[in-house]
């Protein structure tokens, strides 16, 4: 192959790993839609193609790309190319990279949920029956992805040996909505392994349990570790108006949870918290959270209503240069608008009325089916999330809506039916 070709080959390989690490960061942001996922999509399935239309040369740009890196994003591409191929020995390998490199398996997932169902079949099932730990972990996230129910093999694996795989597990219930697999969640509320705790109480409380199941995931809701954030997202709307309000009025008492007060109160979605949420906008550290808040709850795009305000000075995105920094987060915060608090407040006293106090609300309405499911196709991704999870309350025995799924789906042949 000409080295100019050659050269094309290993930026599609490049732009890949790079475009599905926007894309796993952006699932979860507060300022991606729908459409701005479908964009992004487009463009990463365009260099998929490009290495999947170079054939071999295609394999080892990724390969190439993966040894010099091995990170998520390059193993999310070479995994795309090999399960859409049926490389059997080049799976295997990149099952070996994965074992021993924890940073590709976040890629390699990604890939079993990009890739079409029919692609993975003959795959999962001896997956779920491995020896290997990672293998039956593979197995579930498939499932996961794909809202695909392994029936008898997950009431297996509630009860494997690794506690990865059986979090796994665990989270999986939830997810397909197996509310028969209900009384197997209750002694895993005593697990000896904390995520194993943390999924067996989310799984029962979205399935409908109350009591034990939901005092575990409240402790797990006031931890400031990442895995609080699920808990807190599904323990607040499972809990009546009051009670919730309540815990979050005990967790306020605490100045360090500020940020998790605010994503609380966001979640509640009674507008009696709002006057308290606009008083924050003028704390620089949560300001934007709090107007993300109130839209939540309200349904007011205050950029687009002109309820925002350029910042007085612009914290920094990420970590900076400077070696005595030891910030190295991100801004969870990036591109959220600056809401302007007088513009908020007067906005506020003009549509108040039309908010019922004591009544949770979406994005302006009332929760309910229909409100739920048209933010769902059309909020932000956070908004989607909020939407997927109130659905699943109101409809336990039904999949969990997945709001990171992939939106565009692939219009051009596998690799195997090119080459036949």
């Amino acid at each position: 192959m000409a080295e100019p070709v050659l050269d094309i080959v290993t930026q599609h390989a490049e732009e890949a790993a790079f475009l599905w690490h926007l894309r796993d960061l952006a699932v979860d942001r507060p300022y991606y839609a729908t459409r701005h996922l479908v964009r992004l999509e487009e463009r990463l399935e365009a260099h998929l193609d490009g290495l999947a239309e170079a054939g071999p040369i295609g394999f080892e740009a990724a390969q190439a790309q993966l040894d010099r890196h091995p990170e998520a994003g390059e193993a999310f591409t070479l995994a795309v190319l090999v399960l859409d191929a049926r490389e059997r020995d080049r799976l295997r390998a990149l099952l070996e990279l994965s074992a021993a490199e924890p940073a590709t398996r976040r890629g390699l997932a990604g890939a079993l949920g990009w890739v079409e169902p029919r692609t993975l079949q003959g795959l999962v099932g001896p997956w779920l029956g491995s020896d290997e730990p990672l293998e039956r972990w593979l197995g579930l996230v498939a499932c996961s992805l794909h809202r695909v129910d392994p029936n008898d093999r997950l009431d297996r694996l509630l009860d494997d040996p690794n506690p990865s795989v059986r979090a796994r597990a665990l989270r999986l219930v939830g997810e397909l909505g197996r509310t028969a697999l209900r009384p197997r969640l209750l002694p895993a509320l005593q697990d000896s392994d904390p995520a194993c705790r943390l999924w067996a109480a989310w799984s029962a409380v979205r399935l409908g349990e109350s009591g034990p199941a939901l005092a575990v995931l409240l402790e797990a809701a006031g931890r400031r570790e990442p895995d609080g954030w699920p808990a807190l997202d599904l323990a607040v709307r499972a809990l009546p108006v009051a009670e919730a309000a309540a815990w979050i009025r005990a967790l306020a008492g605490e100045p360090q949870q500020a940020r998790r007060v605010i994503r609380a109160l966001g979640a509640l979605g009674d507008p009696a918290v709002v006057p308290w949420l606009v008083a924050r906008m003028d704390d620089p550290a949560v300001a934007r959270l709090a107007g993300e808040a109130v839209s939540l709850i309200t349904g007011v795009d205050l950029a687009f209503a002109d309820l925002d305000r350029p910042p007085a000075e612009e914290p920094p995105a990420g970590p900076t240069d400077a070696p005595e920094d030891e910030d190295v987060a991100l801004d969870p915060d990036e591109h959220l608008p600056w809401p302007d608090r007088a513009k908020v407040e007067a906005w506020w006293a003009r549509e108040s009325g039309r908010f019922a106090r004591g009544t949770r609300h979406l994005l302006g309405r009332p929760i309910g089916r229909e409100g739920c499911l048209r933010a769902f196709e059309e909020g932000f991704q956070r908004q989607r999330r909020a939407a997927a999870l109130e659905l699943a309350l109101m409809e336990p025995a039904t999949p969990l809506r997945a709001w990171r799924a992939r939106l565009v789906r692939r219009t051009r042949r596998p690799a195997r039916e090119r080459a036949a």
